[in-house]
Order: C-alpha cells, then sequence, then structure tokens
C-alpha cells in the first residue's frame, strides 16, 4: 500500500486502554508459557495498531505542520502517548515478574526483559501529567523552528533551504546568511530559554517523583540503554578529547589554508574548498534515479529493499515551507514499511541523507518480520551504526552524484566524520551537565555551552566576531535533540566509531565487511548495544585503544584524499 492510502483513524484511547488491560489480566493468569505467549501477541497486535496510528499522524504533521486536522492529532497523541506508557509500564512489570519468564525469553529473546526493567524504573503513573506537559512543550519547540521564514537575496526561506547560502564561495554571501539564520534564533532566543527551563524543571521533577537523583539516570534509562551509563560515557568523551580533538582541529586548519583565510569564522566552517563544496550534479530527480541505481547495484537485498520504498511512496525529501526541519527515519509497523523524512535544499547532505536514513531504513526492512514492536529498530546508538555505516558502504557509487567532484565529496565526508564527534562529544557533555545542576539561568548554561566549545571545538569569541548571540553561547538552542530526546546525541558518536571501523575494514576485505552489516541489520532490536557490536565483529567504542588505533588510519586516508584534491 502506498503511504498517501493509508488510512489514518484516530484510536478510540478508552477501548485500546479496555483491551490492553484485559489482555494484561490475561497474561498475568497465564497457567503455561504458551498461554502467556498468546496473551502477549494479542497484546503487541494491539500496541502496533495504536502505533501505526500514531506514525501516521507524526509523519503527516512533519511533512506539514500548518495542517491543522494532524495538528490536532499529533496534539491527541501527545496526551494519549503518557497514558499508553502506563499500561505498558503495567506489562513490562507483569513480564518481569512472570513464572514463565525463562520459557519467554528462549522464545523472545532476553533483550525484550532487560528494556522491560529499565522502561520500569523510568515510567510511573505519578508522571503521566509531567510527561503530557513535556510532549506540549517539545511541541511547541519544533513549530517555532519550522515557523522560521527568512527573507534573503530578494526571497524568503525556511532554516533547511537557507544551509545552502552558507556554503557559498563568496564570503558576504556566507555571512549574510549566517546572520540571517542566527538572527531568527536571536529574536526568539527568550522564548527558546523558556521551553528549556520547563523542559529541565518538568523532566527533572519526573525524575524525582520517581526517586531518581536527577534527570541525567532516568534519561539513561529512557533511551534504553541497558549495558552502560554515565560513567562509561564520560570515559569515552575524555578519549574523545585525547584522540578526536587534536585530529579535528587539524582538519579545521588545513582548510583555513584551503580557503586562503587568516582565520575561520562561523561563517567559513561549511566551505571547505574556495572554489566551492561537491555538491550534486542534478536535481532531486537526478538522486533519486542515482539512488536507485545505486541500491540496485549495492546487492540484492538493497535492490528490493530501495524498490519497495519508491513503489510505495515512503520517502518525502523535499523542503518545502512549514515543513519540519531536519530528517528522520521511522517504521509505520502495521504495513512493515520504513518511512523516510528529509529536507533536500542543494547541498552534498541531500546525498547523505539520502544514504544515512536509507540505512535506518534499510535495517527496519531487514527486521520488519521481528515478533516484538521493540525489535523493529535496535536501540538508538546502534541504530546509528546502521544509517552511518550506509554512507561508508555507498562512497562507490559517490561520482554517480558528484562526477569530477567525487574526490571532493570523499575528504569532505570523511573529514566531517571526525570533526562531528567533537561536537557530539560538547552537545553530551553539556546536558549532563544541565540536569546535574537543573537550577542554571539561561546565561549559566548560555556559559557552559561557550565553555564547552572551546574545550571540544577550539572556538575562540573571534570565531563569532560580531554575532553576540552566538559569542554568549546560543548556538546549541538549534540542536534540536537537546530539546526533543535528551541525551541521544553521544549515540552519534558511538555509532561513528563503529562506522568508521566498518570504513577501515572495507578497505580490507569488503566481502567480509558487508557481510558484518548484513547481519548487524538482520539482528535488528533483538540485542542490546554491546551485543550487537561484538556480534558484527566491531570492537568496543568504549575501549580506549579502539579510539587510538582507529584515528591514525583515518589520519594516514584523510592525507591520501587531500593529495588527490584538485590544487
Amino acid at each position: 500500500m502506498k503511504f498517501s492510502e493509508m488510512k489514518y483513524q484516530r484510536p478510540d484511547l478508552e477501548t485500546v486502554k479496555r483491551d490492553m488491560l484485559r489482555l494484561i489480566d490475561e497474561f498475568e493468569a497465564a497457567t503455561t508459557p504458551e498461554a502467556a505467549l498468546d496473551a502477549v501477541q494479542s497484546l503487541n497486535r494491539l500496541r502496533m495498531d495504536f502505533q501505526t496510528m500514531f506514525e501516521l499522524a507524526y509523519i503527516r504533521n512533519s511533512i506539514d505542520t500548518r495542517d491543522e486536522f494532524y495538528k490536532t492529532e499529533k496534539a491527541f497523541f501527545d496526551e494519549a502517548s503518557p497514558e499508553i506508557e502506563a499500561l505498558e509500564t503495567r506489562l513490562r512489570k507483569a513480564l518481569i515478574a512472570s513464572p514463565h519468564r525463562r520459557s519467554l525469553e528462549e522464545r523472545l529473546g532476553r533483550q525484550w526483559f532487560r528494556l522491560a526493567e529499565v522502561q520500569t524504573r523510568s515510567f510511573g503513573d505519578e508522571i503521566v501529567e509531567d510527561m503530557q506537559k513535556v510532549n506540549a512543550r517539545v511541541t511547541d519547540y519544533n513549530h517555532l523552528v519550522a515557523s522560521a521564514r527568512i527573507p534573503f537575496g530578494g526571497d524568503t526561506y525556511n532554516l533547511s533551504q537557507m544551509a545552502k547560502f552558507t556554503e557559498s564561495t563568496d564570503r558576504e554571501t556566507r555571512e549574510n546568511a549566517v546572520r540571517a539564520m542566527y538572527g531568527f534564533f536571536a529574536e526568539h532566543s527568550d522564548a527558546f530559554d523558556e521551553i528549556y527551563d520547563d523542559l529541565v524543571r518538568m523532566r527533572t521533577a519526573m525524575a524525582q517523583k520517581l526517586g531518581y537523583e536527577n534527570f541525567v539516570q532516568m534519561g539513561y534509562d529512557r533511551m534504553s540503554r541497558t549495558d552502560y551509563g554515565p560513567k562509561e560515557t564520560q570515559a569515552f568523551r575524555e578519549a574523545i578529547r585525547k584522540h578526536i580533538v587534536p585530529l579535528a582541529a587539524e582538519i579545521r586548519e588545513k582548510q583555513r589554508e584551503r580557503l586562503g583565510l587568516p582565520s575561520l569564522r562561523i561563517y567559513d566552517v561549511n566551505l571547505w574548498y574556495r572554489d566551492g563544496n561537491a555538491k550534486p550534479k542534478g536535481d532531486p530527480a537526478f538522486i533519486l534515479a542515482n539512488g536507485r541505481r545505486m541500491y540496485q547495484e549495492l546487492s540484492p537485498e538493497t535492490d528490493a529493499f530501495f524498490q519497495y520504498m519508491l513503489d510505495h511512496e515512503l520517502m518525502d525529501l523535499l523542503s518545502r515551507e512549514g515543513k519540519r526541519v531536519g530528517g528522520y527515519c521511522t517504521f509505520i509497523p502495521n504495513h512493515k514499511a520504513p518511512f523516510i523524512f528529509a529536507n533536500f535544499n542543494g547541498t552534498l547532505g541531500d546525498v547523505t541523507v539520502l544514504t544515512h536514513e536509507a540505512g535506518h531504513a534499510f535495517q527496519a526492512y531487514q527486521s520488519r518480520d521481528m515478533k516484538l514492536p521493540e525489535y523493529f529498530f535496535p536501540t538508538a546508538e546502534a541504530a546509528e551504526i546502521d544509517s552511518m555505516s550506509m554512507e561508508f558502504f555507498t562512497w562507490k557509487w559517490m561520482p554517480l552524484f558528484f562526477q569530477e567532484n567525487a574526490d571532493k565529496f570523499f575528504y569532505t565526508h570523511l573529514a566531517d566524520s571526525v570533526v562531528s564527534i567533537a561536537y557530539m562529544a560538547a552537545v553530551d557533555e553539556f546536558q549532563h551537565a544541565v540536569y546535574e545542576h537543573p537550577g542554571m539561568t539561561p546565561a549559566e548554561r548560555k556559559a557552559k555551552w561557550r565553555e564547552l566549545e572551546r574545550i571540544y571545538l577550539n572556538r575562540s569569541d573571534e570565531f563569532y566576531e560580531g554575532l553576540p548571540y552566538l559569542q554568549e553561547g546560543g548556538l546549541w538552542q538549534r540542536q534540536l535533540h537537546i530539546y526533543n530526546y535528551p541525551f541521544y546525541y553521544i549515540d552519534y558518536a558511538l555509532a561513528q566509531v563503529c562506522a568508521l571501523q566498518y570504513f577501515l575494514w572495507m578497505q580490507d576485505d569488503p566481502t567480509k565487511a558487508w557481510a558484518s552489516y548484513l547481519r548487524l541489520c538482520s539482528l535488528g532490536g533483538s540485542r542490546s548495544f554491546l551485543e550487537l557490536v561484538g556480534e558484527a565483529g566491531l570492537r568496543s567504542p568504549f575501549d580506549e585503544s579502539t579510539l587510538a588505533d582507529e584515528v591514525p588510519r583515518i589520519q594516514d586516508a584523510l592525507a591520501q584524499l587531500e593529495a588527490r584534491l584538485p590544487s
């Protein structure tokens, strides 16, 4: 069924709740593993019915945030989802306590029960109302960002569409574009501060109601992290400071030299070459046509997957007025359908967002027949391995998109993969600081962000010269994950370290690297993060020796690519 034909109908919340309660009672009363399994399967069908309608409303609201019908439906789910989670928590408690647990683990896998344990800790009936308020404030943030209408060069653009101007070879154009974009954030800075104040306060209150010291561990539990915690991520950030930050500084210095500038400013970092960045050599139809060929040639599995996505209208890629910013992949359970959402803007990112989100979608497609909805996707950091690695597995086909500028793409992609890890670590440490000290004022939060920018990104006040909003530490307000998905962002860094292992593995043995990736995708979310890493034959990012061994080889690869760049 095509996406446009998928019928949306608001669930009858009271009926869903009544049926879930009845089935949970049946599960708890089950006298045999078979009866317990039957109740679980019926519950999962009911949960997937609800999730299917949620996803349809969510996607269609993202496509046009001005659509009043789906704006109302999104608001309904903001209110209803915590009530359903309350019942799912009761189910999880029943799973944990079930006398049939061992038998169910053998049939359904241990991971579902480990997820149940961390998810149960991080939810209670007493926070349902708080969660509804949090959902509403997150929606306020997304709508505020999507409302941006930025006059520039005689036309009006949203934030996604402005990105191409930050890559202009004309420095004045770049500067004016950055000023215009952050002018929007500066104009609404108080509103962004107010929303975040509310979110931090409400999340902290929820954590304390549930017995946590603060929101940090609750945030980890809500991210379903079953085999690591804040101590491990702190050590990971220290390894990033030691191994990645110096290499990132070296990459930026070479960028400055290549551009012939006395120093880099915020409006220079998106331009990698004086004569212009690599850009797709055609319009979105050109990108999709070459994407079709790429996935057709990559493997039989990706061929079937991408044709399915095209045939069923499961991608919305063009940036439009009123469309939510950013990109994501989600999954519509009852249709066994991944969905890719993006905002093409005429830059290199149009290709990488297609390969990145297609990595998520390919994994979901490969594991679409999993027995449990929790297994359609793995936990976030493992899911990002699937997406970031797909970006590297498709390198062979990048000349289709960039033609004579393919070498520019290769260097930019690998270099940006390195420098982005340092930024991800800064975002993560910022969130730890905020939730460990929830009484921070907006000014104190911004000061903390500037401190971390200096540590991880080497950004002096000169870097933001003439832009007081950024000099004072406002840049983080553009990072939607900080508002929407607390503690998510380090997942990208963990996954990037794994994806770079695949990049290096492909140089040595591409056949085995691809076989490992297929195995990883087929497992879906049926294992924990570190179990999936081990099953794939990758090294743990938490082991400092992984980065210590990886970085010199990445440095050599960058040097080889740089030598191929046009002078």
